[in-house]
């Protein structure tokens, strides 16, 4: 009876109308034009989708080769530090070794010579050569008699009553004192004079 009914409005329609179509194809191409709709928002996405996906890959693949990077870097400074820490004193013990290299002459030579004076010349020249090379190294020896005392640079041992020096006055030097550029490496060991 329903499928009756339904056959008539739709002859009626027809005839009223011949050219609408009846509301089931209406539907259905609706329905297509949604699918295409959708099918072209579908592809749209799926195109931002992949160009997301390409640049998440891009990025991720920069990170891993950043991160290996930073790690090959690591080690690498690792390696340096421990060849530095190692082999570190090697110039300055390469400069040494001419010193040393003289040392053993004088001691060879020192059976042969009986001349003091000669011995002397010998001492004093080793001593200025390693002087020197200490100078070279930014060694420096610390000044003390006649300075000031400054506890900075000096360690006071001894302290002498004195009237003939100023107050706080270096007046012997009992162990010499050094520094590397700015850096104490070792404070001079001093007698300072004070006033009574």
């Amino acid at each position: 009876m329903l499928k009756k009914d339904k056959l008539k409005n739709k002859e009626e329609a027809i005839n009223e109308n011949p050219f609408s179509q009846d509301s089931d194809e209406q539907e259905l191409n609706g329905k297509e034009e949604q699918e295409t709709i959708c099918y072209g928002d579908y592809c749209e996405l799926k195109n931002k989708s992949d160009k997301i996906e390409e640049e998440k890959n891009t990025l991720n693949s920069q990170y891993i080769r950043l991160a290996a990077d930073f790690d090959n870097y690591r080690k690498r400074q690792e390696q340096e530090r421990e060849s530095l820490l190692k082999y570190g004193a090697e110039d300055t013990v390469k400069k040494l070794l001419p010193v040393i290299d003289n040392f053993e002459r004088a001691q060879t030579s020192l059976k042969e010579i009986e001349d003091p004076e000669k011995l002397k010349e010998s001492f004093d020249a080793l001593y200025r050569q390693f002087t020197d090379l200490l100078e070279k190294l930014g060694i420096e020896k610390i000044e003390t008699v006649g300075q000031e005392f400054n506890p900075n640079l000096h360690e006071a041992i001894m302290q002498t009553p004195s009237n003939e020096h100023a107050d706080h006055t270096i007046i012997a030097e009992l162990q010499s004192g050094y520094k590397l550029c700015d850096k104490i490496l070792r404070p001079a060991l001093v007698n300072v004079a004070v006033n009574e």
